[in-house]
């Protein structure tokens, strides 16, 4: 006998869409939210809210943007900070994501190896570029160090909790069933993971362009950072804030990209 179609009540189809119409104003919303920062910047300058000596108004900076645009003077920081910080960051995550695993998998690796990443990972990154400075140089090489191991250990710590927090019946099912710690690995502790691996690209991300700007303050002749310096000591505020913008900018599409990288790669993780 063939089951009788559902029917639905327009208020019912309206309850039923209602949670997928809310999550997709919602990361709208959460795409023009720095819009909305930036009208609030403008209203306040134009109504001398703020000190427009320190704060320029977003128009006046949009300006200067145009301006070093055209020029082509802005692409070529742009460029310079982009690739430090692209290959640092690859420096950093692969290899902090392969050891987080280890060290998750194994308690007696966590347990040699745990205490010295301890000890380290509270050391300032930017406190120890000096040291990097001479011992790589003041070229991009040590740019890619110091951002590496910032990445290193975000990657490290978010990795190991994604897979100890696996359900150890998981691992247990596996074993009895008799999978190789390679399947159980693919099969489980990875796709376990996942979701924190993907939390610690995004928390590297950020902090890999904190690193870059303050290292390319101290020794670089390009690069935003460098850019951001040079504008502070000329005292050139409008340029100093296109810098700033710039960076956060990069930094927000970044984490946005790695977003929709989740999203498509990690479908049952909530986002």
């Amino acid at each position: 006998m063939n089951a009788a179609p559902i029917t639905l009540t327009k208020d019912e189809w309206r309850r039923l869409k209602a949670p997928a119409r809310r999550e997709r104003i919602f990361r709208l919303a959460s795409y023009f939210s720095p819009l909305l920062l930036l009208l609030l910047w403008e209203l306040s300058s134009q109504f001398n809210l703020i000190d427009r000596r320190f704060f320029p108004a977003p128009s006046a900076i949009a300006g200067t943007a145009w301006r070093m645009t055209v020029s082509f003077e802005l692409f070529e920081h742009i460029g310079a900070t982009l690739r430090r910080v692209g290959i640092g960051y690859m420096l950093g995550a692969v290899p902090g994501i392969v050891i987080g695993l280890i060290l998750g998998l194994s308690l007696p690796v966590r347990r040699l190896l745990g205490p010295i990443f301890s000890a380290l990972y509270p050391v300032p990154k930017i406190a120890i570029l000096p040291l990097i400075l001479l011992i790589f140089g003041v070229g991009d090489a040590s740019k890619f160090v110091v951002i590496a191991i910032g990445v290193f250990f975000l990657m490290l710590y978010n990795t190991m909790g994604g897979v100890m927090q696996t359900p150890q019946i998981y691992m247990d099912v596996a074993k009895n069933a008799g999978a190789s710690r390679f399947q159980t690995f693919r099969r489980i502790a990875f796709p376990a993971a996942l979701p924190s691996i993907f939390t610690g690209l995004k928390l590297a991300a950020g902090s890999s362009y904190i690193i870059i700007a303050a290292a390319e303050f101290l020794g670089a002749r390009n690069g935003v950072g460098f850019f951001i310096w040079a504008s502070w000591q000329t005292f050139a505020v409008s340029r100093m804030f296109v810098g700033i913008v710039v960076i956060s900018v990069m930094g927000y599409l970044t984490i946005l990209a790695l977003e929709a990288l989740e999203r498509r790669f990690v479908p049952w993780a909530k986002h």
